[in-house]
Formats: C-alpha cells, structure tokens, sequence
C-alpha cells in the first residue's frame, strides 16, 4: 500500500467561544497558557475513564502532577522517539490536515489517535516502503493506558517538566478532531523521507538544529 494515493481532510475550523459578559462568572474556556488542557479538554480526557467523574474531580484536586488515562474507547495513543514525532507533527500542520492532541512525555512524543489506530498502524506499515525507515512505535489501544503530563504547566521544579513532559497541542473541546490510521501512516512516510533528507543537509551543511520546530497551535484549523 502507498500512502501517497490517499487523501486528507481538513479539519472542522475552530471557532472562539465569545468573551462572556462584564461581571459573569464562568469557566474560562482557553486557558492562560496554550500548554494548559481547557476544563473542556480534561472533561474529554477523563472520559475514557470507567468513573470519568471521579477522574476528572481528582485530576483537577491536582492539577500539575502526570494522570494515567486509559486507552482504545475515547482514543488511542501512538508513542514516537521525539525528534521523529517532530517530523511527524510538523508535515500534519504544514502539508496536512493538523493533528489532535499531542504532548511529550518523558523523551517520547505522544500523538492522540482515533480508537482502533493502535491495532491498524503497524499492520499498515509493513505494507508500506518506507516502513523500515520508521522508527519502532509504541502503539497504545484496547486494554492499554498510558501516563499523560498535568492539566497545567509546572514551573521547573518536577522532574518530567526538565525532561520536556508537557502539551504541545493541548485538549480544548469535548469531541477534538483525531487522525486515523491512515492519516498518521501519510505523516510516518513523510516524516521518514524528511529524516534522510535532514540526515544528507546536515552532513553537507553542519550547524544548528534544523529539527526544531516551534508549533503555533493558535493556528488550528
């Protein structure tokens, strides 16, 4: 199978919720900072939980420590080395239809998934060409869980934050738009043909790091 035959849908744009009202008092829904997940996003993360109201009471009683979300209902997660999940992200945002959820926990990239990515992707990428060049993936789905960074950023104090654990595309609705199999297969191939790319500039051309990548997720389609 070739991943280039397929065929990418944009995403649903986003709309703004309006400001409320001199003196009202609601939930905010955007948080402060664009790494926080909006009370709207951790009502959906909690969700996959068997008592989501339980979790997501617990989870804001403390808001900057890591939560162990369960997989394969609400959503699968597909867990990359972090500078391939860079590539990944970056052609999903620059020559794609975006991404859902992204964070980076403990060195490792983790990309939120429609349920049943887990299961399909790896079988997608042995028929694939370029499926060699792609690093080993940890595919999380039925039955799996896996640990998240906080609902809030930390300032520096807890060790995963120094290890770079934080939200890069945070959660911010209640149904976000999640890729497929499909669509993360589009963006592994492309992010491999990148990597041989990058590995040929750099040899020719030494200098900085030209893997980084800042994500402007004010941007979201």
């Amino acid at each position: 199978m070739s991943s280039s035959s397929l065929t990418l849908t944009p995403r649903t744009p986003h709309t703004p919720t309006a400001p409320a009202a001199p003196g009202a008092r609601s939930t905010p829904a955007t948080p402060t900072n664009a790494c926080d997940v909006t009370p709207a996003g951790a009502t959906w993360l909690t969700s996959a939980e068997t008592y989501p109201h339980r979790a997501l009471a617990d989870w804001r009683a403390r808001p900057t420590t890591p939560a162990v979300l369960s997989c394969g209902t609400v959503f699968d997660v597909v867990s990359v080395p972090a500078v391939f999940g860079r590539r990944m992200v970056d052609r999903l945002w620059h020559d794609g239809p975006g991404s859902g959820p992204v964070a980076t926990y403990r060195g490792r990239m983790l990309l939120f998934a429609a349920p049943g990515t887990a299961r399909r992707l790896p079988s997608l990428l042995e028929w694939e060409e370029w499926g060699p060049a792609v690093p080993a993936l940890l595919c999380h789905g039925t039955g799996d869980a896996v640990t998240v960074p906080p609902l809030t950023a930390g300032h520096g104090t807890d060790p995963d934050d120094r290890r770079g654990s934080r939200w890069l595309v945070a959660p911010d609705t209640r149904q976000p738009w999640l890729p497929g199999p499909d669509v993360l297969l589009w963006a592994c191939v492309r992010a491999a043909r990148a990597a041989t790319s990058s590995a040929v500039r750099i040899s020719i051309f030494p200098g900085g790091d030209q893997d980084a990548k800042v994500y402007d997720v004010s941007r979201r389609r």
